[in-house]
């Protein structure tokens, strides 16, 4: 969506603040209320998936039941064209993710600050039935004054809402995942406390505790491996603090705080001289509460057993008796038992690891990714050979070439794309430009961006491309150059007060600006100086934007509008340059004086101020190479 477009005719388009899966972001202007709002828009390209759009609503449902200082709160929810939105608190600053990558190491009374806002906002949504999923630094917003707000309920869902349909499918970012919902489970509260902890962790050691090259590696050390040590990382950290990670991470959920109520109260605490000799929070060893139909014969040999070591082990000088030849007889069955069973194990283990898998499909994986999905099958990478290919990315697998069944253990073959010899390349101006550098790139061509201002195009756009689109190309020899927009440009608006109106005029024309001036008598401060300005200094404009200033005067009511005039560029005749002469009339000029001369190489703006007294109007006029080209009469201010 371009700057500008006003969305239901009263939230005007700012500039895009963010893109997701499911939906933009973009900074907006609220012209009823007057103030600066975040709109959420649903994609276009899925605003027609039922799945979600209900994912859409639910959001929306979740954030506006809510209201806590700590979560971003939702002032209005519609559809504009077909197109869905939803209107936010804007909150100014930036995520917990940057914050910690640019503030780290934050200093401990600052985490736990951080973090009770954090466990007051969730213990709201916990009050209101409501479960997150997706807790993690990027859905958490932190301003200049570190005040704290969750944002991001996409995926939440009602702890008691039966009919939602839960699938295989992992919900939730996987750095952050609680055990449970790797396996599948149904996410609770206490899958939202496992969160929590994940983000004090990451406070307190400046990176998330497991890492890996698959999703699904990251996720199987979440529910098999010990969370590491945060004092190792920092061994300054109380051992209270410490558990408050240890305890709302453990990997059995009835281990874990209750609530996030109960975590904010551990925590309050962990800094308290008096906690200092606390031990290291330990997991115990959960029991087996599987029900079971045990044998009643089981039960008693089993009993005899325990009860004839026992006496062995609590007298030691007791005769050894011989044993009857019964018993001998049923000695020697057992380890002929024995025997053949360790037989049958051997043959089985033989079969086992020599019978022939599926060699799966890994087909766009990257040679890492392809190494992870075989040692699943318990299968390896063996020779990487390379081939062009025009369906598959340069870098990835385009097939196996060891047959589809090899046997366990043993290496398959694997053919990497070399991208494509020939590319006819295709329009990519008003495409974004992240995406598209990525796909030229899994194609072999290398890709260079140079980033420009412009007024007309959002940011993160294409505007221009080296390689026409249509043109045949080979990648491994070209490099395309893209052209992408920085959106327009932004200026930071200096204190004018008491400065001439010509420093003014010299700052609106440097920068694009349209500067309106308004005469008002003063007795106080010198004719032409500023009295006062809009916007106030410290604010931003973009370049075409108004700045107007109230200007002292003797008494002769006077006002100045600038006026901006695009002059075309000649290029016939092989013309490199074209002189520009404009003439003006207003307060100060007439036509018959040049107001300025100029040469030009391509398309130019400039602005011109016009200063006229009441009921007064000007014109100006443009001659180009000697020739009128442009006019205009009755401006006005």
């Amino acid at each position: 969506m371009k700057p500008g477009y006003k969305l239901n005719n009263r939230y005007r388009i700012l500039r895009p603040l963010g893109e997701g899966g499911m939906a933009n972001v973009y900074l907006a202007y609220d012209q009823v209320l007057e103030r600066k709002v975040s709109v959420k828009l649903l994609r276009l390209d899925l605003r027609d998936d039922p799945k979600v759009q209900r994912r859409f609503e639910r959001e929306a449902l979740a954030a506006t039941q809510l209201n806590d200082p700590h979560i971003v709160g939702v002032y209005d929810v519609g559809a504009d064209h077909g197109m869905q939105y939803m209107v936010m608190q804007y909150v100014e600053g930036t995520d917990l993710k940057a914050f910690i990558k640019q503030n780290y190491p934050i200093p401990l009374p600052q985490v736990v600050d951080i973090m009770e806002q954090v466990l007051s906002a969730v213990e709201t949504a916990h009050q209101h039935g409501i479960i997150h999923r997706d807790l993690k630094p990027q859905n958490i917003l932190i301003d200049e004054d570190k005040n704290i707000k969750i944002t991001d309920f996409g995926i939440a869902m009602a702890s008691t809402a039966n009919s939602l349909t839960q699938t295989n499918t992992l919900v939730g970012s996987v750095h952050y995942l609680s055990p449970e919902q790797a396996r599948g489970s149904i996410a609770t509260k206490r899958s939202d406390i496992y969160s929590l902890g994940i983000i004090l962790f990451e406070l307190l050691t400046g990176h998330v505790p497991f890492e890996g090259e698959t999703a699904v590696a990251i996720a199987l050390k979440h529910f098999r491996d010990e969370i590491p040590s945060v004092r190792d990382t920092n061994p300054a950290i109380p051992q209270p603090l410490a558990n408050v990670v240890y305890k709302a991470t453990a990997k059995s959920p009835q281990q874990r705080y209750a609530s996030a109520a109960e975590m904010a109260k551990d925590l309050q605490t962990a800094l308290n001289p008096g906690r200092e000799t606390e031990p290291r929070f330990k997991e115990h060893d959960s029991y087996d509460d599987e029900t079971r139909v045990l044998d009643l014969n089981e039960i008693k040999v089993a009993s005899r057993q325990q009860a004839t070591e026992k006496d062995g082990e609590n007298d030691d000088t007791k005769a050894i008796t011989p044993l009857p030849k019964k018993q001998h007889i049923n000695r020697l069955k057992l380890g002929l038992g024995v025997i053949a069973t360790l037989i049958v194990i051997a043959i089985a283990g033989l079969w086992y690891f020599s019978r022939p898998v599926d060699v799966p499909d890994l087909t766009g994986q990257t040679p890492a990714e392809a190494k992870t999905t075989l040692a699943k099958h318990h299968l390896r990478v063996g020779k990487l050979s390379s081939s062009l290919s025009a369906t598959t990315p340069k870098g990835e697998v385009i097939r196996s070439t060891s047959g589809d069944k090899v046997r366990v253990g043993k290496k398959v073959d694997l053919l990497i794309s070399d991208g494509v010899e020939q590319w006819k390349m295709k329009d990519l101006v008003g495409t974004s430009a992240d995406n598209t550098q990525e796909r030229l790139e899994n194609l072999g061509f290398t890709v260079k961006v140079k980033n420009v201002y412009s007024d007309k195009v959002a940011k993160g756009q294409v505007i221009k491309q080296n390689v026409s689109a249509g043109e045949t190309i080979k990648p491994s020899q070209k490099t395309v150059i893209l052209t992408v927009s920085k959106g327009r440009k932004q200026i930071k608006i200096p204190n004018f007060k008491n400065r001439d109106i010509k420093d003014v005029q010299e700052f609106a024309n440097k920068h694009g600006l349209q500067l309106t001036e308004t005469k008002k008598t003063s007795t106080s401060i010198a004719t032409n100086r500023v009295m006062s300005q809009t916007p106030k200094a410290g604010s931003t404009l973009e370049e075409g934007d108004t700045l107007t200033v109230t200007v002292a005067s003797s008494g002769d009511q006077l006002k100045t509008t600038n006026i901006q005039i695009s002059i075309p560029f000649d290029g016939n005749g092989g013309r490199k340059e074209n002189r520009v002469q404009v003439y003006i009339s207003d307060a100060y000029h007439n036509l018959t004086m040049e107001y300025q001369d100029i040469t030009i190489n391509q398309e130019t703006v400039i602005y011109v101020p016009f200063t006229l007294r009441n009921n007064e109007t000007g014109s100006y006029k443009v001659i180009r190479n000697g020739r009128t080209i442009m006019s205009a009469t009755n401006i006005t201010g």
